[in-house]
């Protein structure tokens, strides 16, 4: 791992190309036993062709969460798009749990209304159901809105699939040499945008609450500097270029504070940095290295990585300084922690002899269970809703990023079509 030695640490993520792409999803592993469902191909009621397959994104939304088995369109024997088509029996026999319908309707030039219902097969009624007027533009977001919406009223837990993803390219060419772009994209890798473009390395993308702003590390002219960019307008503010290091920002819960770890004083500590005004708290003071700070939802601490015992391992200290407490103790070294929406569990990056793999630490017992089987894994981020973590890996000599839910019963790659990408962050809300 090592990584706490940081001015290295920063620039051995940036050693492999990449090109700014569309990421495709390809799973690896599924989870068994996963809900029957059946999704109906939405029925199409325009003039011209349908922009979206709204029916299609919604099964493989559910399918790439474990938690549902969309059943073959094949294998369906009708087709219904509202309640009063639906035969009950139709679905029994095919074993569906449950079926989603819908139906999308042109309004007029660019305009859609798209309608969904969810039903339980086995009670015969409708469990939710819901219509929006739209834009085609927006009829992605849609489709992943309902995904959420059935995900939620089957398992009880918020969906995810209507949120964003940060990441950082790299392409090397003969002519131009480095560029680097800091990238977001839809949670499926769809919709991929530039927020940046750089022949300087970028580094640890990190979104605000309101998903508004990130905050990254950029090397232009040739110094560390920590900045914010809004995703709307487009407009910098630079944070932190104090000699030495400036990285690993985070942004507290009520985004109005930013903590960092900064050199500015000889050695790597962890700061607070109140960001209207630009006051700086020092919150560690150790000899050791101190880096990696992450909020807790409440914002009253935060965790870190420090080598205080000799190697990398977390530690959590309250956000108005004082003793830091450590907390994990197995393995080699754990580093790269954060928390998850409910507070109660860490992802992190932890070595047991045989690499960095992903894990998950729960906080209430103090247990740590690995999740992943690869030697370079890192970057870890939940999503939004806790139930999947994304991270960087490498496979074949190329880096990629991967995805794992919290439970380590599903896998997933997110590939470009050639190259690699690094340093994931998944928002913190869906849109």
């Amino acid at each position: 791992m090592k990584r706490l030695i940081l001015a290295a640490s920063m620039l051995a993520l940036l050693l492999s190309g990449v090109r700014a792409v569309a990421l495709t999803i390809e799973i690896t592993k599924g989870a068994d036993g996963g809900i029957p469902i059946a999704v109906v191909p939405f029925k199409w009621q325009g003039q011209t062709a349908l922009p979206v397959d709204v029916g299609d994104i919604i099964a493989a939304d559910l399918y790439r969460s474990g938690q549902f088995n969309p059943l073959p369109v094949d294998d369906f024997l009708s087709r219904p798009s509202d309640e009063s088509e639906v035969k009950y029996k139709d679905w029994r026999l095919i074993k569906a749990v449950n079926l989603v319908v819908g139906r999308v309707t042109q309004m007029g030039a660019d305009r859609y209304a798209v309608r969904f219902q969810l039903f339980d097969i086995f009670r015969e009624r409708q469990l939710t159901g819901f219509r929006w007027e739209v834009t085609g533009s927006d009829l992605r977001k849609i489709a992943h809105q309902i995904s959420d919406k059935v995900y939620e009223v089957l398992t009880g837990r918020s969906g995810a699939f209507d949120s964003r993803i940060a990441y950082v390219t790299l392409l090397r060419t003969a002519s131009k040499g480095s560029e680097y772009q800091l990238m977001v994209a839809d949670a499926d890798g769809y919709n991929p945008k530039q927020i940046l473009r750089s022949p300087d390395p970028i580094l640890s993308p990190a979104w605000a609450a309101d998903g508004a702003w990130l905050a990254y590390v950029s090397f232009e002219d040739g110094r560390s500097k920590i900045l914010v960019q809004n995703l709307h307008t487009g407009a910098r503010k630079k944070l932190a270029e104090f000699p030495g290091i400036n990285g690993a920002p985070a942004w507290s819960p009520d985004g109005k504070h930013m903590a960092m770890t900064l050199s500015r004083d000889g050695n790597p500590e962890i700061y607070v940095m109140h960001i209207a005004s630009g006051s700086l708290r020092r919150l560690t003071n150790h000899s050791s290295i101190d880096t990696e700070a992450a909020w807790s939802p409440d914002g009253r601490h935060l965790v870190f990585t420090s080598d205080r015992a000799g190697r990398p391992q977390i530690y959590r200290i309250s956000a108005a300084g004082g003793r830091a407490k450590r907390l994990t103790f197995e393995g080699k070294e754990n580093a790269r922690a954060s928390y998850d929406r409910a507070g109660k569990h860490l992802t992190l990056v932890t070595n047991h002899g045989n690499g960095d793999q992903i894990g998950v630490f729960s906080l209430p017992t103090g247990s740590l269970k690995i999740l992943t089987d690869g030697r370079f894994d890192e970057s870890p981020t939940f999503a939004p809703n806790g139930a999947m973590i994304l991270y960087a890996a490498q496979r074949g000599g190329r880096g990629l990023l991967s995805a794992v839910s919290a439970d380590g019963r599903v896998r997933q790659v997110l590939r470009s079509e050639s190259g690699t990408v690094r340093e994931p962050a998944w928002s913190l809300l869906n849109r």
